[in-house]
This record gives structure tokens, sequence and C-alpha cells, in this order.
């Protein structure tokens, strides 16, 4: 017994961290104007969108299944796309950069703030991957008309 205790603590004291923050822009336009705006701002940059992901829908859908009848958002979709170029130059320097791939942004409106829509990425980590962040910082401000 002693010895799995000191082998889940080990494991837990050498477990990397992966916490991560949002960036997010809100904007009072339509949540159908910013995703207009971001496809229009994905495809300015050369790049496919993967899938679509309709977060809120599930989410609305199966709120009874699991207990609950709150209402997370009006609208909620994460858009996913990767870029072949950097995710090569990214994953060249450092081979388990492949777990950001693909890329994704969400755009989102809540029910307690009609008149807002949110969009935003995950952040990443320092060195290469910034460059990504770069690209995606570029594209929800677009989406988000963010100067």
């Amino acid at each position: 017994m002693k010895n799995l205790l000191a082998l889940t603590a080990a494991a837990l004291i050498t477990a990397p961290a992966f916490a991560q923050d949002a960036v997010t822009y809100t904007t009072s336009d339509s949540f159908d104007d910013v995703v207009f705006a971001l496809e229009n701002a994905v495809i300015g940059q050369g790049l496919v969108i993967d899938s679509v992901s309709h977060t809120g829908d599930m989410l609305e859908r199966t709120k009874g299944d699991v207990g609950s009848d709150v209402t997370l958002f009006t609208k909620a979709d994460v858009f996913s796309f990767c870029s072949a170029a950097l995710s090569r130059k990214v994953m060249e320097a450092d081979y388990t950069n492949i777990q950001f791939c693909p890329y994704d942004i969400f755009i989102y409106t809540r029910p307690d703030a009609p008149g807002e829509t949110v969009v935003g990425y995950r952040t990443f980590p320092e060195g290469p991957m910034q460059e990504i962040q770069a690209l995606m910082d570029s594209i929800a401000k677009e989406a988000a008309g963010v100067e």
C-alpha cells in the first residue's frame, strides 16, 4: 500500500500542468454575422475549416439527460482548422505540438447577455506555438471586428 501511495504521489508531482487560458473578444454583432466574418477570416488566411462543432445545440439537447435545466448558450459553435505550413513548422520544432492541432476558435452568445457575441481561442505555450497564437488572434479579431 505504501508503494502504491508513493507511486501515485510521484506521478502527481511529475505530471505536467496543462491549464490553458482563453483569449476572448466581445462584439455587439450578431452570432450569424460573426460566424460569416470568421469563415471569411479563415479563408482569407488561405485555410479551410475542417469541422464545426455545434456545442451549444448539443448542450441544449442533452441538458435534461444529465439532470440540468440550465441553458448555457443561446448559440455556440467551435470551428476547427489547420495550417499545413505552420503545423509542420511547429511540429518540426517539437513533435508533441501535435496536441494543439487542429486549432479551434469558438463563438457563443449567452441568454444573460443577448446583445453580445464572444469570439475566442485557447492560448498556446511560449516558443514556436506563438506563431499559431498570432494567427488565431488575427482571425478572432477580424471575426469580432476588433482593430
